[in-house]
């Protein structure tokens, strides 16, 4: 099973191309954890809230990936790890030991990198709408990205172009 991961900043499509592209290759989808924690605790996280996310995120991913070992092709995952590195470095100057062991130990196909030119839509847990923040952090993840193995695509312009540049490439991989 192909694991590919979509990442990039707040609102620039990640869980719409997920979803979608669950639908099309008839695959699993890993939802992220964070979204789940942030609605059921509060948007007001902590430093450990982040690795209560981490840990959650990969029970979340390995109880998929049981749930359908042999199955599919393709597995698709709603940002992993990496995202929480970010925005924990981001928010908190520091990133939590356990969250660096799992990126380190963890094993991923194909990474799809949101490019933040979509319209910000606002939510009750997104936290930064400014267009320079989000193309800082934008940055932040094209620079991680290059700096690993794993292949990797920027994914933009609108909801029909990114998915259909995220299947060919995914097609081509």
């Amino acid at each position: 099973m192909k694991k590919i991961v979509a990442i990039g900043p707040e609102s620039t499509g990640k869980s719409t191309l997920c979803t979608s592209l669950a639908r099309y290759f008839s695959a699993p989808l890993c939802p992220e954890y964070a979204r789940g924690f942030l609605m059921q605790n509060g948007k007001n996280y902590t430093y450990d809230d982040l690795l209560r996310i981490a840990i959650g995120q990969v029970k979340l991913e390995d109880e998929i990936i049981q749930d359908n070992t042999g199955q599919p092709e393709y597995y698709f995952i709603d940002t992993d790890l990496n995202v929480l590195k970010v925005w924990s470095e981001y928010v908190f100057g520091k990133c939590h030991p356990f969250i660096l062991e799992q990126i380190a130990m963890r094993k991923y196909d194909f990474y799809l990198l949101c490019n933040t030119d979509l319209p910000w839509v606002e939510d009750e847990l997104r936290e930064y709408p400014d267009e320079a923040r989000r193309i800082e952090l934008f940055h932040i993840y094209k620079d991680l990205l290059t700096q690993q193995s794993t292949p990797w695509i920027i994914i933009e312009g609108d909801e029909t172009a990114r998915l259909q540049t995220a299947m060919t490439a995914i097609e081509q991989f």
